[in-house]
C-alpha cells in the first residue's frame, strides 16, 4: 500500500509524525479519509476521534477538538486546537473541556464567537455521550 507524511500536531507538541497508510479525520463537512495521493484541500475539524492507520494491520486513535487539516498530493498535516490519544481521554477530561467552553461562552466578547463555542460545546457533548457508549461496549 502506498504511504505518505502525516503530522498530528497540538499547541502543546506533535502527537505522530510519520508515513502513514491512511487517516480518518473529523471535518466540520463529515468524516473524511485521506489516502496517499489525495487532491489538496483545507478543511475544518469538529470534535471526534481521528484515527491513524499506520499499516494494514494497526492504528492509532486520538482524540482532537478544533483546527484546521491540510491535504496536499504527498502529506497531510493537522493543526488541532486539542489533541490527546485516546487512551488519556476518560469522562473527566471531557467534563473538564466542557466547562472551560461553558465558561469562555459566559465571557465571550462577540456574538460570532458566542455562536462558534456553542457549536464546540455541542460537539463535545455529542462526543462525550458516544464515547461513554463506546467505553461501556
Amino acid at each position: 500500500m502506498a504511504t505518505f507524511k502525516f503530522e498530528l500536531v497540538s499547541p502543546e507538541r506533535i502527537l505522530f509524525s510519520g508515513e502513514i497508510v491512511s487517516v480518518i479525520i473529523p471535518s466540520a463537512e463529515g468524516e473524511m479519509t485521506v489516502l496517499a495521493g489525495h487532491a489538496p484541500l483545507v478543511a475544518t475539524l469538529k470534535t471526534g476521534i481521528l484515527l491513524v492507520q499506520t499499516s494494514e494491520s494497526n492504528g492509532k486513535e486520538f482524540f482532537v477538538n478544533g483546527g484546521l487539516v491540510e491535504v496536499n498530493q504527498t502529506s497531510t498535516t493537522v493543526l488541532a486546537e486539542q489533541a490527546r490519544f485516546l487512551e488519556d481521554v476518560d469522562a473527566s477530561v471531557l467534563e473538564a473541556e466542557i466547562l472551560t467552553v461553558e465558561t469562555r461562552i459566559e465571557g465571550a466578547h462577540s456574538e460570532e464567537d458566542r455562536k462558534r463555542l456553542r457549536e464546540t460545546l455541542v460537539q463535545l457533548r455529542e462526543f462525550k455521550h458516544v464515547f461513554e457508549g463506546r467505553k461501556a461496549a
